[in-house]
């Protein structure tokens, strides 16, 4: 181990605010692939908003639960669970549990 670059534990605590937290854990010299981990507390896109998304996106809830909402439908998650949203397929964030703080873990692709 001579050469950590970076280290940190998924499950840190974030203090409660009105932003949800951000962190980019990685990401690729190209910008073609980057690794965020996300902690989420009651957040939830505005009613008039979609992502709509140049990348393939790989979510998964590490902690607590969540619901996507798309155009056909919506998606519960919870801890363990995963999706794969491909590039340009609507959706929000309907739901996200304040207690346990929702944790994700995204990956985003570029092709």
């Amino acid at each position: 181990m001579k050469e950590i670059i970076k280290t940190g534990n998924l499950f840190s605590p974030v203090k409660k605010g009105d932003d949800e937290y951000l962190e980019i854990l990685m990401s690729g010299a190209s910008s073609s692939l980057r690794v965020e981990r996300i902690v989420s507390q009651g957040h939830k896109s505005p009613s008039d908003f979609w992502y709509d998304q140049n990348e393939c996106e790989f979510a998964a809830v590490i902690q607590g639960s969540a619901v996507l909402e798309f155009e056909d439908g919506k998606l519960t998650m919870n801890a363990g669970d995963w999706v794969i949203i491909p590039e340009h397929v609507r959706h929000r964030v309907d739901f996200t549990s304040e207690v346990p703080q929702c944790v994700w873990i995204t990956v985003f692709k570029t092709y």
